[in-house]
């Protein structure tokens, strides 16, 4: 099967590697440095918890044309990083593409597809269950137990599902379907900007960031404040489990948050401040629609972007 994944970062190198060892034709759409990265020495990741290293070799392309068709397009990209690439999609002529990653503005991005594809194509939203960092040489660093994707359209069913079934048929990487992927992904935002506020407002410095039990317990108000965002909108929260954990066991949760980040594997997750701020904004008229008062959110928010703007002097 031919495919293409668009974004040569943690996640997309990890999905390619999969879709490689899978049995596919596999292209990766990258730029400049990693573009020469992976012509030079190939797509090297080290998988932390399985202790190995694999190497393999993919073609390599630094633009998408017209008519450069692909049965399965997957655009693997943090969230502000998006826009970006939309319109080189709609102008396109494959029908599938799955859009990868942090996403509080589904339903914009399929009406801009409705509104600007050269031809009809089926757009799907998922999110990959993994991390992990790149360092300078572009290696990957993977950081997975076990391996999956949720898979969800706006509109139904998801219009592809067989071939997707057959890109992943040779592979242990499991695809699940949610319900309603727009709510998954607006959950899952929740508990990103918390976990990754914390960690920024550190300087990414772990060790401190477990001691400051304040900003914890904040972290937790903050999510508490989203899901009930949420849930006076009428979006249905997920995993159920978390939400009721926040409202009934807090301070377990902000325990288990501390716990977390304090293993040694966590000093290789990344986070950046442009995907944070992006999705501070998306979530923003859900809040104003919502009214509701969110005085965790809005001073993490405030504080965040206040970082981040002293350090642009």
């Amino acid at each position: 099967m031919r495919i293409l994944v668009i974004g040569a970062g943690v996640l997309g190198s990890y999905l390619a590697h999969v879709l490689v060892r899978g049995g596919n034709d596999v292209t990766v759409l990258a730029r400049a440095k990693r573009a020469a990265q992976l012509q030079q020495d190939g797509l090297v990741i080290r998988h932390y918890f399985q202790r190995k290293t694999t190497v393999d070799r993919v073609k390599v392309i630094s633009e998408l044309r017209t008519d450069d068709i692909y049965d399965l397009i997957f655009v693997v990209m943090k969230y502000n990083d998006f826009p970006a690439v939309l319109p080189l999609l709609a102008d396109n002529l494959s029908t599938n593409i799955v859009l990868v990653g942090n996403n509080g503005d589904t339903h914009g991005m399929q009406r801009f597809f409705k509104e600007n594809s050269r031809a009809p194509q089926n757009i799907v939203f998922g999110f990959q269950l993994s991390g992990g960092i790149r360092e300078k040489n572009g290696r990957v660093i993977s950081i997975r137990m076990g391996v999956q994707m949720v898979l969800g359209s706006l509109e139904g069913e998801v219009p592809f599902k067989p071939v997707l079934a057959q890109a992943f048929r040779q592979t242990k990487y499991k695809l699940d379907y949610p319900e309603d992927i727009n709510a998954w992904l607006l959950s899952h935002i929740v508990p990103i900007v918390a976990i990754t506020s914390v960690s920024y407002l550190h300087n990414g410095d772990l060790a401190k960031a477990t001691k400051d039990n304040a900003r914890w317990k904040q972290a937790v108000a903050l999510i508490d404040e989203g899901f009930s965002v949420l849930n006076k909108l009428g979006i249905k929260t997920n995993p159920a489990a978390l939400v009721k954990g926040v409202k009934r066991h807090p301070k377990l949760l902000y325990q288990g948050m501390k716990l977390v980040h304090k293993l040694p594997f966590m000093k290789l997750v990344d986070g950046s401040f442009s995907e944070i701020s992006a999705l501070y904004q998306a979530f923003e008229p859900l809040k104003q629609q919502a009214g509701l008062p969110t005085p965790a959110w809005d001073d993490f928010k405030q504080q965040t972007f206040k970082k981040y703007a002293l350090e642009q002097k």
